[in-house]
Formats: structure tokens, C-alpha cells, sequence
């Protein structure tokens, strides 16, 4: 069995260093959509909380006689 030449190594370790640097791209572009998944996600809680208020506000006008309205 002979041993692998210094090209052949040095290949070897060139397309390993390519594939730790692919592997970080990926996980820092996951990271990324990640976080604007939640980004969206509070915005939409934020959203709904305010709907929220806004139609207790107009039930509570309903309720409520217009003689005591400012």
C-alpha cells in the first residue's frame, strides 16, 4: 500500500476547509431566517393585540351611553 502524495493531501485538506466553510454559511443563513421568523412572529402578536384593543374599545362605546362619552 503506498502512501497519498503531497498534491493528493494537500487536496484532501483544501476540500475540507471548503466544506467547514460551506457548513458556517449554512448555519449563520439559518441563524438569519431564524431570527426574522420571530422577528415576524412578535409583529404579528403586536398586531393582534392592538385589534384587540380596538374592538374591546368600540364593544365598551356600545355599552356604555353616549351621555358619558368625551
Amino acid at each position: 500500500m503506498q502512501g497519498k502524495s503531497g498534491w493528493e493531501k494537500q487536496k484532501e485538506e483544501e476540500a475540507k476547509e471548503e466544506a467547514g466553510k460551506k457548513r458556517e454559511e449554512n448555519e449563520k443563513r439559518k441563524k438569519g431566517k431564524t431570527m426574522e421568523v420571530k422577528k415576524v412572529a412578535e409583529e404579528w402578536e403586536i398586531w393582534e393585540e392592538e385589534e384587540e384593543v380596538a374592538k374591546s374599545e368600540v364593544e365598551a362605546k356600545k355599552l356604555v351611553p353616549e351621555k358619558f362619552h368625551r
